[in-house]
């Protein structure tokens, strides 16, 4: 089958790129109101775009309305957000963050899940999460309905049980985030494995060194 998407409707579009493009990883999104109250969403147009300087990015649509999502009124104010990885045991709760509470409700008191503060910025984020990422703005982009937010981290909070002994790489058997497929499919990484590439001296020979 062929889709030619410079005539393809946007709907379209979206229902292949987010079908075909996965599995995505969940950021659920914490902010400040301006009233001062938390807010929560998860988003997965996301994911790492840079390691230095450390930079993660976010797609936000706006909503049907054209009107601005909460998440990105208070980005755009605040310029700070966090950013938790979600696993099995955030699940759910991320589900109910998702759902269209009114500006000013608390998402992750209606979640139950735990606030906690963040170390450099003013945001809190669930402590519930195996791991955080606090973020400051480093430029946003608005393109169409869609903004796309840059931001740099500055501190990391990881579940001690999530790390090896040594503090350096995940603990696959702890760390096992979970990532949007299609409509309401989920993969989680409880089975992983490894997959090492070949020497490259298995497909050059001598004479073409």
């Amino acid at each position: 089958m062929e889709f030619d998407f410079t005539v393809l409707e946007a709907q379209s579009r979206y229902r292949l790129l987010t079908n075909f493009i996965g599995p995505r990883p969940i950021a659920l999104v914490t902010t400040r109101s301006e009233a001062g109250h938390n807010n929560a969403a998860p988003m997965s147009f996301f994911n790492v775009f840079s390691h230095d300087p450390p930079i993660v990015v976010l797609g936000i649509q706006t909503r049907l309305s054209g009107e601005e999502k909460d998440t990105v009124a208070n980005i755009r104010r605040t310029q700070e957000f966090a950013i938790s990885m979600v696993d099995m045991t955030i699940a759910q709760q991320m589900l109910v963050c998702g759902l269209g509470f009114d500006t000013e409700v608390d998402e992750l008191a209606m979640a139950g899940l735990t606030a906690k503060d963040c170390s450099q910025i003013d945001v809190c984020y669930p402590a519930e999460a195996p791991c955080v990422f606090e973020c400051r703005v480093e430029r946003l982009i608005d393109y169409h309905r869609r903004t796309l937010v840059l931001g740099e981290v500055v501190h990391m909070h990881v579940r001690p049980e999530c790390m090896d002994a040594e503090g350096r790489y995940v603990d696959p058997e702890h760390y096992q985030p979970i990532a949007r497929l299609h409509a309401d499919n989920y993969i989680t990484s409880d089975r992983q494995f490894v997959l090492t590439a070949p020497p490259i001296s298995d497909f050059i020979k001598p004479q073409d060194q």
